[in-house]
């Protein structure tokens, strides 16, 4: 490999501009490629099959518009709305019902209307009731009078046909016949009696039935009442209203179009003197990864390498190709992103670790470079050299990093895989940017990377008996119990640690998202900001409206009776009748612990309350996901840390041909990640020094984030590892006592690896600060985990540890020393291979 990239790093010195010109080619088709082919990204974070994502499904296929996307919506006036104001929103509501990609947004104040109506129409409707009864017995008393006059009638007449049947032969002809007529008619009236009560019976058969269906009705009407009790559009107070728009999209990220066409009817109210709130469904902006804070993170980096190069020529090189390979894989990654769903937070990772190691790579190639040339080697021999011994390093800490941000697809969840594929990718430019265009830009500055005056300075002996190192070693069990003691005292908060992902409490303070979190929660309940929907799926569908009703509001009252509910909406029914819909609105807010208890308790009862019922239950809904999600990713982790450190074991056996170093680095590298996890949770879920890094709300740690963090630091530790102890080996190679060795390699090596840990903290605080929320806690993760790894773990533990290790640091049993391949990180067999001019080179630059 070292020979490999030493032939390359000569030819992209030797062609220098056919480099430089097949990068732009490449910078610019990666530019066509994302300005045509990308498509917005999304903030929803799904896991196919999972049991959320399933009922989801069912949702969306049986009652579309109950699982359609929706934001909300709050308005507020300082002394309550007037009537011209209650129009102006109700017009505004009516606009965006109108709109293209909006299913409905109810106008809050008629909502209201309703609500508190509905007390006085259940009244108004037993009233109704019982004067319909009233009138239904008066009717039936008539009825029954009428009947008695009718058989009583019917007894006269029949006694009328007896007398004329036995005195028929006794009257005259005219007599019987009069006699007939005057029983004709009777018997006309009799039946026409008849059918005028057979008419009333009916009416009055008609009329019970109507009021017992109202009585069914009153009834679900009153339960419904009871079910709703809590709910309200409208606060107490009068000053605040709120209402849902719903959305013909579905998932986390709406249509960019048709919320800004939401806004801009919205914003018409500030004409009214209404304030107008949008949720950060409808707000989200993610078309911005990179923002002021992380230009500064950048600016410090810029600064790191001006101290460092003492040259503006030199320090803007690994700029260069760190932002060309961020470009060009980020660029790459956006054009993928019509045919492979990403979330927001896919290439804002990416952009992170790109521009991080991007530098660090470009600069470990750079720094040996200089030190060659200071020792007198020419530029384009220096070149090729520095690119297959630093280079050999830099491919080496890459694929390390590689490899840890794609085994994330080991998780099984594709979301998270996605994340770690394009982070791994770009990575992987920045790396072939390091090891091609750095050599190209080189070759042209040729000298001018080096005043003279640097030549001098770099040339001084880097010996074994002063600094840091040299400190270390001389009393190596202080450093040993001082770097326990801060790396214990930054993880004591880590056994607190849990799971979730951000609500509208993590939004900025100022923002309108947040805005609209705080209005809803302080006058409409903090569950109104993260509902929970349940979905009944019955065993046969239903045709009966008011059994389908009843059995409705049967398991909607069994679902508030669970402990932390508020209340219970059925908000939709399937057109055949099979699938039922509810709203649940919890206690408290979406992330809290009673919620994450609810979630619990109400899956591990689906199966009983849908026994119960004769229905299959399910339950889904943004909540409910977080939740889910959260609970998998935790499962995930421990395998996860298992993989990687085990990972570290082998690679770092291969390095260093040793059984101790790699132990070492696999027991600092979970200090490093423990101290890390501690920080996080101090400041992001605590709350301890959150004001200072602008933490609005302290909550639950974003879920992925430990899995994230775990696989970016082991690539960045290794890096460090790498380049710090494969320089303490190679002394002790070259014939150093174990202390000495230690010393002189550390001295070699730590004034750029302090360089490069410093820009990455620099590039990685810059996010802490960052446009976009979820990504803040791992740019402070990421820094403080290079901070401590770097400065803590690899700059003292561990010159400390293989002090007292001595010559049993570098032991390897034979029989593994001949199984094992060598794989000269370094580049130490190159020197064997190169002529004379660059071995005494070469040397030379390491002495």
């Amino acid at each position: 490999m070292a020979a490999l990239l030493h032939r390359l790093g000569r030819w992209s010195a030797q062609h220098r501009w056919a480099t430089i010109v097949v990068w732009i080619v490449v910078i610019a088709s990666v530019a066509l490629g994302t300005a045509t082919l990308s498509k917005p990204l999304s903030d929803e974070f799904t896991i196919p099959g999972s049991r959320f994502q399933t009922v989801l499904e069912d949702l969306r296929r049986e009652i579309p518009e109950a699982a359609g996307g929706i934001g909300t919506v709050t308005f507020s006036t300082a002394d309550g709305f007037t009537e011209e104001q209650r129009r102006a929103v109700a017009d505004v509501t009516a606009q965006w019902s109108q709109l293209d990609g909006v299913i409905d947004a109810t106008d809050p104040f008629a909502t209201q209307d309703q609500l508190d109506s509905a007390p006085d129409r259940v009244t108004a409707g037993r009233q109704e009731l019982d004067a319909g009864r009233a009138e239904l017995e008066a009717g039936r008393a008539q009825l029954a009078q009428g009947q008695d006059e009718l058989d009583a009638g019917r007894a006269q007449l029949q006694a009328q046909q007896d007398q004329l049947a036995a005195t028929r032969d006794q009257l005259p002809p005219p007599a019987v016949a009069a006699a007939e007529q005057q029983i004709a008619a009777a018997e006309a009236r009799l039946s026409a009696a008849e059918a005028e009560l057979v008419q009333g019976r009916g009416e009055l058969d008609q009329a019970e039935q109507q009021l017992t269906a109202g009585q069914t009705e009153l009834d679900q009407g009153g339960r419904l009442a009871d079910l709703t009790a809590g709910l309200r559009q409208v606060s107490e107070d009068g000053s605040v209203a709120m209402t849902q728009v719903r959305f013909e999209s579905s998932g986390g990220q709406l249509d960019p179009d048709v919320t800004a066409a939401v806004q801009g009817v919205g914003d018409s109210l500030a004409a009214a003197g209404v304030q107008v709130d949008y949720s950060a469904e409808i707000v989200s902006d993610i078309s911005s990864i990179f923002g002021p804070a992380e230009l500064i993170g950048l600016g410090v980096a810029v600064v790191v390498l001006l101290v460092l190069l003492g040259s503006l020529l030199a320090a803007g090189l690994p700029l260069l190709t760190a932002l060309v390979g961020v470009g060009v894989g980020l660029g790459a990654a956006m054009s993928l992103s019509s045919v492979v769903e990403m979330t927001s937070v896919t290439p804002a990772l990416a952009l992170m670790l790109g521009l991080a190691v991007g530098i660090d790579y470009s600069l470990f190639i750079l720094n040996r470079h200089r030190l060659q040339l200071a020792a007198g080697m020419a530029t384009r021999d220096s070149i090729a050299l520095a690119n297959g011994t630093a280079g050999n390093a830099v491919t080496f800490a890459g694929a390390t990093v590689i490899i840890a941000l794609a085994a994330l697809g080991i998780t099984g969840i594709p979301f998270l895989g996605t994340m770690g594929l394009v982070a791994a990718g770009t990575v992987a430019v920045a790396v072939l940017a390091s090891l091609t265009l750095t050599p190209a830009v080189l070759s042209l500055m040729g000298e001018r990377v080096l005043p003279a005056r640097q030549r001098r300075r770099l040339t001084r002996t880097h010996d074994g008996a002063h600094g840091w190192a040299a400190r270390v070693a001389r009393r190596p069990w202080l450093a040993i119990a001082a770097v326990i003691v801060v790396a214990g005292v930054l993880a004591s908060p880590t056994p607190q640690l849990r799971l979730g992902l951000p609500d509208g409490g993590q939004e900025p303070a100022g923002s309108t998202a947040y805005r609209t979190y705080d209005l809803i929660r302080d006058n409409f309940g903090a569950g109104a900001n993260g509902p929970i929907i349940a979905v009944a799926t019955l065993d046969s569908p239903q045709t009966d409206e008011a059994a389908l009703t009843d059995l409705q509001l049967d398991i909607a009252e069994d679902l508030k009776t669970a402990d932390g509910v508020r209340y219970v909406v059925p908000f939709g029914v399937s057109d055949d009748g099979s699938t039922l819909a509810f709203q649940l609105m919890p206690q408290e807010g979406p992330s809290h612990e009673s919620t994450v208890e609810l979630v619990d308790d109400l899956l591990a009862g689906a199966a009983d309350l849908g026994t119960r019922h004769g229905v299959t239950m399910g339950y889904t809904g943004q909540t409910v996901a977080n939740i889910d999600i959260s609970a998998q990713l935790g499962d995930a982790l421990p395998v996860y840390l298992l993989v990687v450190v085990g990972l570290s074991l082998l690679l770092l056996l291969l390095v260093f041909r040793s059984v101790w170093v790699p132990l070492l680095a696999s027991a600092g590298f979970l200090l490093t990640v423990v101290a890390a996890f501690g920080g996080i949770v101090a400041t992001y879920q605590l709350g301890i020094g959150s004001q200072v890094l602008g933490v609005n709300e302290p909550g639950p740690v974003l879920s992925f984030l430990p899995i994230i963090l775990i696989g970016v630091l082991f690539g960045l530790a290794m890096d460090y590892q790498v380049f710090l102890v494969s320089a303490m080996r190679e002394a002790y190679v070259h014939g150093a006592d174990a202390r000495t060795a230690v010393v002189t390699g550390f001295n070699h090596s730590a004034r750029v690896v302090t360089a490069a840990a410093i820009i990455m903290v620099s590039v990685f605080g810059g996010f802490v600060f960052a446009e976009l929320t979820m990504i803040r806690p791992i740019g402070f993760g990421l820094s403080l985990g290079v901070l401590v790894d770097a400065f803590l773990v690899r700059m003292t533990l561990t010159p400390a540890v293989l002090t007292l290790l001595g010559k049993r640091a570098w032991w390897l049993p034979r029989w593994l020393d001949r199984v094992l391949p060598d794989v000269d990180v370094e580049g130490a067999g190159l020197a064997r291979t190169l002529g004379p001019a660059e071995g005494r080179g070469r040397h030379a630059a390491r002495v």
